[in-house]
């Protein structure tokens, strides 16, 4: 988390033509650990009028939340917390507690300026949880599994080794022997495709980002849900954001970009592919498979903190109308249609 929050105050200095943290450490890279320092020692002031007990618990819900997720995210062939049957599903309703941590951090604040920003907060969490929920069920529905690790199995020349081999009587080649990208699922199921853009923009509103970043428009509500929070209770809501990024980023790597697979293909003599992935059950396998994976989500991080430093902060109205007239509908035909999809290439 640590390596992302330097990463965005640098993005956002080239963005902006400018040079970001350069004092602390080489090229500022200490910067982030020097403010870290300075949140634990910082005083932790409570309100007079709070409510003690859930203003604390606040924080740590949020935070324990968002770290539950990772127990079922498939970050190699062998690595991998929870193989769970339903870990989609796991994923999904850990994802949703956030919004328990967001509200009590408002409500017991006692004050009015955090609890309109947990309110607004949980209406466009709620509201993108919908689009969300369908884009993710689109791929499982195409896949057949709510395994998030057999899904990752899906999706590379090891499809055989989980008992399932997607869309071959489609294809003239049987495509789980090539591997590389051409068995991701928006490349297998093309109608993944704007599912997948559906998933990133609505995970931009889960994870507090900007162009959806209500809860925390210090502009226009002082600093939202978390305005009496300081010291390391304010680090903690702040890892907890960061942390949501990388968890919904690793999903979005997993059910559309093949997961811990590797990109290259093996076509005709070339066999990059095999060269930079190995069977699983061995270190290589998993190591390679941990890079691709940290290398994807890296890559839909990277491309988050591009929108909150190009695209302006939607008004409250435009985010809900986005919501419930455009992005609802469409994924619901989409998941009409991936059902169909998955008819077809039977």
């Amino acid at each position: 988390m640590i390596v992302v929050v330097w990463a965005e105050r640098k993005i956002s200095a080239f963005i902006q033509d400018r040079l970001g943290p350069m004092e602390v450490g080489y090229y500022g890279i200490g910067q982030t650990i020097a403010d870290l320092i300075k949140l634990l020692f910082k005083e932790d002031i409570i309100p007079e009028k709070a409510d003690k007990n859930l203003f604390a618990a606040a924080p740590v819900i949020i935070f324990v939340s968002v770290f539950a997720g990772y127990a079922v995210l498939p970050l190699g062939p062998d690595i991998i917390g929870s193989s769970v049957p339903t870990g989609v599903f796991y994923l999904l309703t850990i994802i949703s507690l956030d919004v328990v941590g967001l509200m009590l951090a408002g409500w017991a604040s006692h004050n009015k300026f955090s609890m309109l920003g947990s309110l607004r907060g949980i209406s466009q969490i709620i509201s993108y949880e919908v689009p969300l929920t369908l884009s993710v069920l689109s791929a499982v529905v195409i896949c057949q599994s709510l395994n998030l690790q057999e899904i990752s199995m899906q999706q590379g020349v090891y499809a055989s080794e989980a008992n399932y081999l997607f869309g071959i009587k489609s294809l003239a080649i049987d495509i789980s022997q090539v591997g590389g990208f051409l068995t991701w699922n928006i490349f297998r199921a093309p109608i993944l495709i704007p599912v997948f853009l559906i998933f990133f923009i609505a995970s931009l509103a889960e994870c507090n980002r900007a162009p959806f970043d209500i809860p925390e428009a210090e502009s226009e509500i002082v600093a939202g849900f978390h305005t009496e929070y300081s010291g390391f209770r304010w680090a903690l809501l702040f890892l907890g954001e960061y942390s949501m990024m990388l968890l919904i980023c690793l999903l979005g790597a997993v059910l559309f970009l093949g997961s811990w697979n590797t990109p290259f293909p093996n076509m005709g003599g070339v066999k990059l592919g095999t060269w930079t992935s190995g069977p699983p059950g061995t270190i290589a396998g998993n190591l390679w498979g941990f890079f691709w994976i940290i290398s994807k989500a890296f890559f839909l991080v990277f491309l988050q903190m591009m929108a909150r430093w190009t695209y302006p902060r939607l008004r409250v109205d435009q985010l809900m109308n986005f919501c419930w007239k455009v992005l609802l509908p469409t994924s619901l035909i989409l998941f009409f249609f991936s059902a169909l999809w998955r008819l077809l290439m039977i």
